[in-house]
């Protein structure tokens, strides 16, 4: 089970960092991800690593203004958000995929959180 976190209002400009705790075991060859949502449209990758090496990818919106990281000690991944823009305003939800496929696809993660919502205030 993945529980996110750390949405809420914040001004253009400003920063968040948003968390998701996970329940279950999280194996090295997992795939972990952050995807966003906004009404009318298709939720949005904005970013993932694969949970044994970290390495991050991100969607081209978000690059040089996100950092996607995680705590194996807390089973835990971040979002780290900075240079907010309003259109980032979104619903986020973090995502696992256990076949390790590292896509940026939404129908290949099997386990999602509920959402976080973050607004940016322009």
């Amino acid at each position: 089970q993945l529980q996110p976190s750390g949405g809420g209002p914040v001004q253009a400009g400003g920063s968040l960092r948003l968390t998701c705790a996970a329940s279950g075991r999280i194996y090295s060859s997992h795939v972990m991800a952050w995807f966003r949502q906004t009404p009318g449209k298709e939720r949005e990758f904005v970013a993932a690593l694969r949970w044994g090496v970290a390495i991050p990818y991100y969607a081209d919106s978000v690059k040089g203004r996100v950092t996607i990281s995680r705590s194996t000690e807390k089973n835990t991944l971040y979002l780290q958000m900075n240079s907010l823009k309003f259109e980032d305003t979104a619903v986020y939800y973090c995502a696992l995929d256990r076949r390790g496929q590292l896509s940026r696809s939404d129908n290949v993660y099997d386990n999602w959180g509920q959402g976080t919502l973050v607004t940016v205030s322009s």
